[in-house]
């Protein structure tokens, strides 16, 4: 049966088999015509081993290529070019023969397969790379952008044999949801430390990882982070196109992913001067906000805390012109945080600065940014925080007073 199959559904002529299988054409073709039968236990093994067939399918144990991913593919598939073509075929005409014999250990191999690629194996390693995010995610912590993207690195290169590795159906997003959310914050540190070439090719890639594990809320989240990077960097109608992309596949439920599109958004918007709906965006940012459960709103990169919610407001409002607005939710932001990081609290002072710009006290706005930016260590002052301070000086640089600024950029770039 099997011979015949293998010539008559697969198209492959005896010699082929019998130079596979170790026998001679003539004792296939008869073993074919169902004259005659093979007895030995050496015979029925070459038999296996050259037409690939698994063990179980002929009473046997695993082969040894069974237990090796890496195993050397059968001979048949060097001389013939189109195995897998060639199985499929021999498949549908065991199928053919009926639901017993060669049909019924075909289907009974299919859903045992299916079963291990399902069944979830100790995932050990899983658990600790789940872990090692979710510690990532607590963000900076006082620690340089430039060590925290070492660690990321180095994490990543020890992490990378799990994806050689066989994976269950469930390990492997596991997997991928891990690796989006590490690539993620590699992107969001690569942002902040200035490099968006290298932020948004990482972007992608945790896009990529996002999608592979079905996770549309992770998917979202990391299209609206990578809108911030043109935001951030003089593309905002490009960060408004991606802003966008990530409300719509966030939906209109609240979540962090949704409500920090909403607000990135309305940053973008302001900045491509579409003041009406980046006004929206805001009123669609504090709705979502105010209906966020504590897990959606906790002090996380992948959350959305309140405190986040009003850095994101005040860049808004600030751009808009709405200076009272933006002082409000300025205070609002450092009130709720005793400790802000480094960066946030530079960021908002900038803002500030900006508002009274605005307002018409341009010595007094050079004097709050240059004092901002001025106390950040070296490694922070580079990137979002220095593009910040400079856009602010060049719409103030021919008022009196703006030295203190002008100077503490020089250094910084020195």
């Amino acid at each position: 049966m099997v011979f015949e199959l293998a010539h008559e559904a697969a198209g492959i002529s005896y010699n082929k088999i019998a130079e596979a299988c170790g026998l001679k054409a003539e004792r296939v073709g008869k073993l074919a015509r169902g004259d005659g039968t093979v007895t030995t236990l050496a015979a029925i093994e070459r038999i296996a081993d050259g037409l690939r067939i698994p063990g179980r399918h002929l009473g046997l144990a695993a082969r040894p290529w069974e237990k090796s991913a890496s195993a050397s593919p059968p001979r048949m598939e060097h001389q013939n070019g189109d195995d897998p073509m060639k199985r499929r075929n021999l498949l549908r005409g065991a199928l053919a023969a009926g639901l017993t014999g060669a049909g019924a250990a075909a289907l009974t191999a299919a859903r045992q397969d299916l079963d291990s690629a399902l069944a979830d194996p100790p995932t050990a390693d899983l658990s600790y790379w789940e872990s090692t995010a979710e510690r990532y995610g607590y963000g900076y912590n006082g620690k340089a952008p430039t060590d925290v993207l070492s660690g990321l690195v180095l994490d990543f290169d020890d992490m990378k044999p799990l994806f050689g590795a066989p994976q269950s159906v469930k390990s492997r997003t596991r997997l991928c949801h891990v690796a989006g959310q590490m690539a993620g914050m590699t992107a969001i540190v690569l942002h902040d430390l200035g490099d968006h070439r290298e932020a948004h090719a990482w972007f992608h890639t945790a896009r990529r990882a996002a999608g592979e594990s079905g996770d549309t809320g992770l998917h979202a989240w990391a299209l609206a982070r990578e809108a911030m990077v043109p935001l951030n960097f003089g593309a905002p109608a490009v960060a408004a196109d991606l802003a966008e992309q990530s409300r719509s596949l966030a939906g209109g439920q609240p979540s962090a992913a949704a409500a920090l599109a909403c607000a990135v958004a309305a940053r973008a918007h302001a900045a491509h001067g579409n003041r009406d709906a980046a006004l929206a965006a805001v009123t669609e940012a504090e709705r979502l906000m105010d209906r966020l459960t504590p897990q959606q709103a906790a002090d996380t990169w992948f959350g959305y805390p309140e405190q986040k919610h009003h850095v994101h407001l005040s860049q808004a409002l600030t751009i808009l012109g709405e200076t009272a607005r933006a002082y409000a939710t300025q205070a609002r932001a450092l009130e709720l945080s005793r400790s802000p990081s480094l960066m946030t609290r530079a960021l908002i002072s900038i803002d500030r600065a900006t508002c009274l710009a605005h307002d018409g006290e341009p010595e007094e706005a050079a004097r709050v940014a240059a004092q901002a930016f001025g106390e950040l260590p070296t490694a922070y002052r580079t990137g979002l925080t220095r593009t910040r301070a400079l856009t602010l000086y060049r719409s103030i640089q021919t008022s009196p007073g703006v030295g203190q600024l002008r100077d503490v950029l020089a250094v910084s770039a020195a």
